[in-house]
């Protein structure tokens, strides 16, 4: 079976297309800085790799950019769209109403609309993914995998707010969690290898996904029990474009004092926040070049960024009462020494300790950067979502 998986982030577009059962990857790729100038596209097949800066203002230029590369005459891995028999598409929040992988019907894409409030930065481009999609694989199974899924098994004393109970019995106002199939694929991955590596039973792991969005979730024997990001992917970290954690009284002094209109102040929070606020910029690789150039702002952005992860792997390991293992995961986890650097300084507490050496050492294999004696494994663990993805789809249609 031949399934195209699209994953379409706040600012990317991660696709594989892969043949199930056997896993084998006929094509990958991805288009990142999207609505950036100079957006950058790879394709990549046995024979091909395509790489390539141009324009692609939204969502739906790119993956009308990607299905034209699967079919082109040259380069090309399908002949016709009628070979692909599923798509299957990464949607961030599921709500209250998906707590597994669907098949996508008009009442499923309603339900995902319904939820732009709650994630305005990847709700719609996971939507217009769909829309794409069934325009151009017409004959294909549409099916969506969504990232709350993971961390449905968060106990209350951690997913209630403590806010009136009706709220959260009747309006379903609650911590749901995102980057879910991210954090669950990177995790049984750290279990195997450190079940390999060590005589570990059970598990207490810290996983820490960092790109545009990112989030950390505290995982005990292979299930989510906390998470950063919370009834939408707006709070914890700071992020690309999102403040993270904010004093809600920000707010209020925000709309009733200053005048901002609440929608300008959810704009400002959602995109005109997190490191693009503080320096200008939203791409870590152009804020880490100015701070090596010796800009204060994105200097400072990037210590600010360290700390708050800091502070919730102190907070998580005391939910955990202990630690085996940190894992940094997606685009500024795996390739950023920079921000690894600076998380794992000065944490001998919690045994971690960072060789400096292994630290600037670029793979995409799972590997310890941890010096022989650190109490604390410290991983970088490529994460592959559309694995994770096409596992759940292929499941889902061959039950």
């Amino acid at each position: 079976m031949k399934i195209v998986i699209i994953n379409s982030g706040s600012s990317s577009i991660k696709y594989q297309l892969l043949d199930m059962p056997s896993g084998e990857v006929i094509c990958s790729g991805m288009i990142d800085r999207i609505g950036l100038e100079g957006s950058n596209l790879t394709y990549v097949t046995s024979s091909t790799k395509l790489e390539e800066t141009l324009s692609i203002s939204n969502h739906k230029v790119g993956l009308e950019k990607i299905a034209n590369l699967l079919m082109d005459e040259k380069i090309g891995v399908i002949k016709s769209t009628d070979e692909i028999q599923a798509v299957g598409h990464r949607v961030v929040h599921g709500g209250s109403d998906f707590t597994n992988t669907v098949r996508i019907t008009e009442d499923v894409k309603e339900k995902i609309k319904q939820l732009f409030d709650l994630a305005p930065l990847h709700n719609p481009a996971n939507l217009e993914g769909i829309a794409v999609a069934e325009e151009i694989f017409k004959s294909a199974q549409q099916v969506a995998v969504f990232d709350t899924a993971f961390h449905q098994t968060i106990p209350v004393v951690a997913h209630q707010y403590p806010i009136p109970k009706h709220l959260f019995t009747d309006s379903k106002i609650r911590l749901y969690g995102f980057h879910g199939t991210s954090h669950k694929y990177v995790s049984q991955k750290a279990i195997d290898y450190l079940k390999q590596n060590t005589n570990l039973s059970g598990s207490k792991i810290i996983t820490i996904h960092l790109g545009n969005g990112c989030s950390m979730t505290a995982i005990k024997d292979g299930k989510s029990i906390d998470h950063t990001l919370g009834f939408g992917p707006m709070n914890g970290l700071i992020m690309g474009t999102r403040s993270g954690d904010v004093d809600q009284s920000v707010i209020f002094y925000l709309v009733n004092t200053l005048g901002y209109s609440l929608d300008a102040v959810n704009t400002m929070l959602q995109k005109q926040s997190g490191m693009l606020g503080l320096t200008g910029y939203s791409d870590l690789r152009d804020i880490e070049a100015r701070a090596e150039n010796g800009d204060a702002d994105c200097q400072l952005a990037l210590a600010m960024n360290a700390y708050r992860i800091k502070k919730y792997i102190g907070s998580y390991a005391a939910v955990l009462n202990g630690l085996d293992a940190i894992v940094f995961t997606a685009g500024i986890g795996e390739n950023s020494s920079y921000i690894r650097k600076l998380v794992c300084t000065d944490m001998d507490y919690f045994g971690l300790q960072l060789d400096l050496s292994k630290n600037e050492i670029r793979s995409k294999e799972i590997r310890e950067i941890n010096t022989a004696d650190s109490k604390t494994k410290i991983l970088v663990i490529p994460t592959n979502e559309e694995v994770e993805i096409a596992n759940q789809v292929f499941e889902l249609l061959n039950k």
